[in-house]
């Protein structure tokens, strides 16, 4: 199933390009306009381990993250193309620009993320798996292509949400529903506790770690 999946990836990825991930914003991102846009986000991304309420799972660090996803994904909340009720009303009435300031800000931010504690049988597992990953996400998950994002040091159980929800079809997008379509909930959790596991450039945003 595995081998199956990874032929479909990349596929689709020779057919589809970098834009099947997403169509970032044309403009150049203010950051500084983007810190005073991005304070409703801060209530809960800027709080290191704050969880999701249900299903529980720890809200992602976006600190560090490469602009040009930060826009993807706000384009998909507020397509829709990315289930989460929350999320999609703060995307709703931003303009293009407005993600790209937001996504500016956010990727100036300096990481420090610290691999997590895992099961270490499970991401021996997850490394033999990432093989698969690497191409668009680098080998340990701390890639600079900048249309996907970075995974080294997520919170473990993000990963494992957006997985299944990648899986479920609750997040639509091509490449990520072929990859995942093939995984079992072990193949899952092993890639979160892999990817969790590596030192990456990852944070829970504070106003200090924001870059001069």
């Amino acid at each position: 199933m595995l081998k199956k999946a990874s032929k479909t990836l990349l596929t689709l990825i020779a057919l589809s390009g970098p834009l099947a991930i997403s169509q970032v914003a044309s403009a150049a991102g203010d950051p500084a306009r983007g810190e005073n846009l991005a304070q409703t986000c801060n209530g809960c991304h800027a709080g290191e381990g704050y969880r999701n309420p249900g299903p529980v799972y720890h809200i992602p660090m976006i600190g560090g993250q490469h602009a040009d996803y930060i826009v993807s994904a706000l384009k998909a909340y507020k397509s829709k193309e990315r289930s989460h009720g929350t999320m999609q009303a703060q995307a709703s009435n931003l303009s293009d620009q407005d993600m790209a300031d937001i996504g500016a800000y956010f990727a100036s931010m300096s990481g420090n993320s610290r691999p997590s504690l895992v099961n270490k049988q499970k991401a021996a597992k997850g490394k033999e798996k990432s093989v698969q990953c690497a191409s668009c996400h680098g080998a340990n998950g701390d890639g600079d292509q900048a249309t996907f994002p970075k995974l080294a040091g997520q919170y473990e159980s993000y990963i494992v949400q957006a997985l299944k929800d990648y899986r479920s079809g609750e997040r639509d997008n091509a490449i990520m529903k072929g990859f995942s379509a093939g995984l079992s909930i072990g193949d899952i959790e092993a890639l979160a506790a892999w990817f969790s596991s590596q030192d990456g450039g990852l944070s829970a945003p504070e106003v200090e770690n924001f870059k001069n």
